[in-house]
């Protein structure tokens, strides 16, 4: 295999718009720089490519990327989504002829779903605060319970079978112990700025399928009101308490990720969306043929944990525990962990 120069860095790119929330790049500008760009360095369209590379981007948006955003992925060093960012732009930029296809997914929520405290009373009808856990036993005791009031649109008016519904689903995450469930503020809400991809990976993407003629894939996940999407491939609950089925798998999108040859992932956050999104797709791997494993990098550099600060310049709450130990759990299944500026010629088991 002949080792390619990594391709320099476009002239229009400035790394500060990594912490810009308000950068917006013209699209039809960037059209025009891809045909110079590609013709200036001998870029060949995505088509040709003898490796299939499939860039997995997880929840690049505002509201996760910005200290402004309403729940921004600081990780411990308080600038982790914004570093993440301007190092992934650079590693796709530096990386143009050898990405093929690029996906991003997208949180999208409404004002009203189980992990948002509009969702919850407590006991005395009080509305609920974020960053809290419910348990399954809270809502048996009636310690919490959902708001009467979303029972008329969300379940024809039925709100006994609404509360039945809300304990069957903690019931069902604490069962499966991933995570319990956690109430979060209001976040990448359609129709809001914080739900837009950050300016300068939205530049990068389209560049990239600008100057390789390959489309800018876009999966959208998180609209069911009943039932948390962190990863791409699957809610966390399938089934409500009766039986029927709550929502269903991404199966489609899973059978694009393996029939790709190499499959790279980043994105935010590490501790839930990511961590989630890949171990679904090691799940699937593992029943299918655990030596499809190998064909996955994880950028390690471009994810952080959530951390909540306390205001006094502690924590508190800090996720990256649960991204290391599950890091090593891929590593030691056979998925790959590399950094953006390592060049990707020299992956290990890579073949470009």
């Amino acid at each position: 295999m002949t080792v390619q120069t990594p391709l320099p860095l476009p002239t229009f790119f400035d790394p500060a718009n990594a912490a810009k929330f308000d950068y917006v790049p013209d699209p039809q500008k960037l059209f025009a720089a891809a045909a110079e760009y590609r013709r200036q360095h001998g870029v060949l369209p995505a088509a040709s490519d003898k490796t299939a590379v499939h860039l997995l981007l997880i929840d690049v948006q505002k509201d996760f990327c910005f200290p402004n955003g309403s729940l921004y992925v600081a990780g411990r060093s308080g600038k982790g989504a914004i570093d993440d960012s301007r190092r992934l732009s650079e590693f796709l930029y530096r990386n143009l002829r050898h990405v093929t296809n690029i996906t991003t997914t997208m949180d999208t929520h409404f004002a009203y779903q189980i992990f948002f405290p509009s969702f919850w009373i407590d006991k005395d009808e009080r509305p609920l605060t974020p960053f809290r856990e419910i348990t399954a036993d809270e809502v048996g005791r009636g310690a919490v319970r959902p708001a009467p009031m979303v029972a008329k649109w969300l379940c024809g008016g039925n709100y006994a079978w609404l509360v039945k519904q809300a304990r069957h689903y903690c019931a069902e995450l604490e069962r499966a112990g991933k995570y319990r469930l956690y109430l979060w503020p209001p976040h990448c809400l359609l129709g809001s700025d914080g739900h837009a991809l950050v300016g300068l990976l939205h530049e990068a993407r389209l560049f990239h399928s600008f100057v390789r003629g390959a489309q800018s894939w876009v999966e959208v996940k998180g609209g069911n009101a009943l039932t948390e999407n962190y990863s791409v491939l699957r809610p966390e609950v399938l089934t409500r308490h009766d039986g029927a089925p709550l929502a269903q798998r991404n199966t489609l999108f899973l059978k694009t990720l393996l029939s790709s040859d190499v499959v790279v992932i980043a994105g935010q956050a590490a501790s839930h969306c990511v961590k989630s999104s890949i171990d679904d797709l090691l799940g699937e791997i593992l029943a299918q043929d655990p030596a499809l494993a190998k064909k996955v990098y994880i950028l390690t550099d471009c994810m952080s944990s959530v951390t909540v600060p306390d205001g006094k310049g502690g924590l508190v709450a800090d996720f990256t525990p649960q991204s290391e130990a599950a890091f090593q759990r891929f590593a030691d299944a056979g998925m790959n962990l590399v950094k953006s500026t390592d060049p990707i010629e020299g992956w290990p088991g890579i073949r470009l």
